[in-house]
């Protein structure tokens, strides 16, 4: 079929694939992370959003039942986060919160709602599989390149571009199934087949020198499900075995880098990292001439029918042997499993141990890290808000109050825990039906018989989603925009795939009115719309504002205000702006706008500690005792963990007086005195 007419076969291509473009976009700018960047793409998407649905014809009434549940339960998620805003202490956090699941919502919604045909969704997914594989590249030649590994390890991690050494391994893990799913396919061109595979090479060796030990867990539970649900398992295990053979050859030229980036020896440390370079290279050249030829072949000089199917009747008996003996190998290695779990669960709540941070591989340091104290904080909080939750994103500081570990996380770092904690049962139902409804329809469109594409495509894109929610389940990936858009977009690229029922009565490139023209539908929408960018808008403003102040307060300081009361009228319910203000004009010794902007911060954030403990020690002194003694004890009681709040706090008991200048600067330092003249 020619471009064209695929094109107005399925018109939402276009946006969708500009879609893919703010994803990419958004790669090397740390994945999309901070607000500043993810909310002029989410702005954008919402553009698109927009202009599909009044310039492309849509029948609500033809969608599946599931697609159709989907997107109405994640909206109502949707609406549930903004409702949270008005029981959360920090408003400001759960306006940002809420404003990046609409982006998932929106999505969601631009990708699934309109059908693809098998081709045009194969582009979109292969646009962001060959994307980030080309990223996978270029992060792999930095690696065997630069000057200074530090630029992209932090220790013996690499973490560029994202800035996480976790959000690197899901960054180029999620398109590897897709990289995979399309070697595999016989409908892919012999050279897009061969350059998929020696892509998911570099996704693969790339994803693994983060040494994310969630991706370790998240690996094999997606392997084992797209061998199981997605249809052409065989074809998958088939290509599975170059691909996973020639990321074996490089694998241990990873694990040297790993263990030179411990050690000083920096000549070593090159010399480990230019050895990666050219063995993965020289691995991905290898599967991709491999998978290339084997394209070739079934292309150019496809066998017969009865030698096919005794192909497929040796390769059915060589992968189940294949299982039997894996797994009894497996089980050999494993040893006891009980006592692996045991060890497991003793390891995870045990903390970070000298095991933990010392040389060697992250991966075989055990489980330990803080997480079992911050699932166990979650978990509190949800028992005290079992229905409604605490609010959006509304984490930080109940972990300081409650926390045991001397680390002060914003996230529970756990999706499933994140969502009961911060939107109760409501938000936890709303959004397993969103997930589960979604997955229906995703199956759907795996199983719809029309086109092996089809499958292929819907099923790769559903396992790149699942990878985000299993990874997750140890991360923070929810608030991390680069990584759950693709992953809802990807979920609702396979529901796009899903049949609809007027498919065959109305055929695809006959344009039809879409509800939108009429003007009763058309005018709440579209106010709808420009209100959403409005408030996407405006923490996004807020925090570039806030980002400017920061770098012109030292020669600028009225400037600085300026940008910050910008910034909190842009974004009237979050602390951070008067927060800023406050410690610029500590800085200068103006202790009349320090307080009252801390003061403002604290109206915003009732349970702010910081704007507590600032606003206790200018009570001391200014002398005034009893103020001192009241906030800062309200300090110490949000922050009881925290040795800089529990000696200004003592300081005030005993009638002394805090040193603002000291106090500041043992905020970012230690070891000075804190009590004043």
């Amino acid at each position: 079929m020619p471009l064209l007419n695929r094109l107005r076969a399925a018109p939402i291509t276009a946006p969708t694939l500009l879609a893919v473009a703010v994803f990419l976009v958004w790669v090397p700018l740390d994945n999309g992370q901070a607000v500043t960047t993810w909310a002029p793409g989410a702005i954008v998407l919402l553009a698109l959003l927009a202009a599909a649905l009044f310039g492309l014809p849509l029948n609500w009434r033809a969608q599946p039942v599931a697609v159709r549940a989907a997107v109405l339960l994640l909206a109502a998620f949707t609406a549930w986060s903004y409702l949270s805003i008005t029981w959360a202490d920090d408003q400001g956090v759960a306006l940002e919160g809420a404003n990046r699941t609409l982006l998932y919502l929106v999505v969601f919604a631009l990708f699934a709602l309109w059908p693809q045909r098998p081709a045009t969704a194969a582009w979109v997914l292969g646009l962001w599989t060959f994307g980030i594989g080309a990223f996978a590249l270029v992060t792999l030649i930095r690696v065997g390149t630069v000057d200074d590994l530090g630029a992209v390890f932090n220790g013996d991690r690499l973490t560029w571009p994202a800035g996480y050494a976790n959000a690197d391994a899901a960054l180029f893990l999620m398109p590897f199934w897709a990289a995979v799913a399309l070697a595999a396919s016989r409908r892919v061109p012999v050279l897009g087949r061969a350059v998929a595979a020696a892509l998911a090479v570099v996704l693969l060796d790339v994803g693994l020198l983060s040494q994310s030990r969630g991706s370790a867990l998240a690996l094999p539970v997606c392997a084992l499900l797209m061998v199981a649900i997605v249809p052409g398992r065989l074809r998958h295990v088939a290509a599975f075995v170059p691909i996973l053979g020639a990321a074996a050859l490089a694998l241990p030229k990873v694990v040297d880098l790993n263990d030179a980036l411990d050690l000083p020896n920096l000549a070593a440390q090159q010399d480990a990292a230019s050895a990666v370079l050219r063995w993965v290279v020289v691995a991905a050249l290898l599967a991709g001439l491999v998978v290339g030829a084997v394209a070739a072949w079934e292309t150019w000089r496809p066998p017969a029918a009865a030698t096919a199917e005794r192909v497929r009747r040796a390769w059915t008996g060589i992968v189940v042997v294949g299982a039997v003996v894996g797994a009894i190998g497996g089980l050999v290695v494993i040893g006891n499993p009980v006592h692996r779990v045991d060890h497991a669960w003793s390891s995870f709540k045990a903390g970070y141990t000298d095991t933990t941070n010392g040389p060697g591989s992250h991966f075989a340091s055990g489980l330990g890290s803080n997480r079992y104290d911050f699932f166990r904080v979650a978990l509190d909080v949800f028992a005290d808000h079992p229905i409604a939750g605490a609010g959006a994103d509304n984490f930080f500081q109940d972990y300081l109050q409650r926390g045991r570990s001397d680390e002060t996380p914003s996230y529970p770092h756990n999706l499933a825990l994140r969502t009961l904690e911060q939107t109760g049962l409501v938000g936890a139902l709303l959004l397993l039906g969103a997930f589960a409804a979604g997955l229906t329809g995703a199956w759907r469109g795996m199983r719809a018989g029309r086109d092996p594409l089809a499958a292929t495509v819907a099923g790769a894109a559903t396992i790149g989603s699942v990878y985000w929610v299993a990874h997750g389940m140890t991360d923070w990936f929810w608030e991390w925009a680069g990584l759950g858009a693709p992953a809802f977009a990807l979920l609702g690229l396979a529901c796009a795939l899903a049949p609809r029922r007027v498919e065959a009565a109305v055929p695809a490139a006959t344009p039809t009115p879409g509800p939108l023209r009429n003007p009763f539908i058309f005018v709440p929408v579209g106010a709808a719309l420009v209100l959403a960018a409005l408030v996407l808008a405006g923490p996004g403003l807020a925090a570039r504002d806030v980002n400017e102040a920061g770098k012109v307060f030292a020669t600028r300081p009225f400037e600085a205000y300026s940008r910050l009361d910008r910034a909190a009228d842009l974004d009237p319910l979050s602390d951070t702006p008067d927060l800023v203000k406050g410690s610029i004009a500590l800085r200068y010794g103006d202790l009349d706008r320090a307080q009252a902007a801390f003061q403002d911060a604290l109206d915003r954030n009732p349970r702010g500690q910081y704007a507590t403990l600032e606003l206790g020690a200018i009570a001391s002194v200014r002398g005034d005792r009893a103020a001192a003694r009241r906030l800062l004890d309200r300090a110490r009681a949000l922050a009881p963990r925290d040795p800089t709040t529990r000696e200004a706090a003592a300081i005030a008991d005993r009638n002394g007086v805090v040193d603002l200048d000291v106090l500041n600067a043992r905020l970012l330092t230690a070891g000075q005195a804190l009590a004043g003249g």
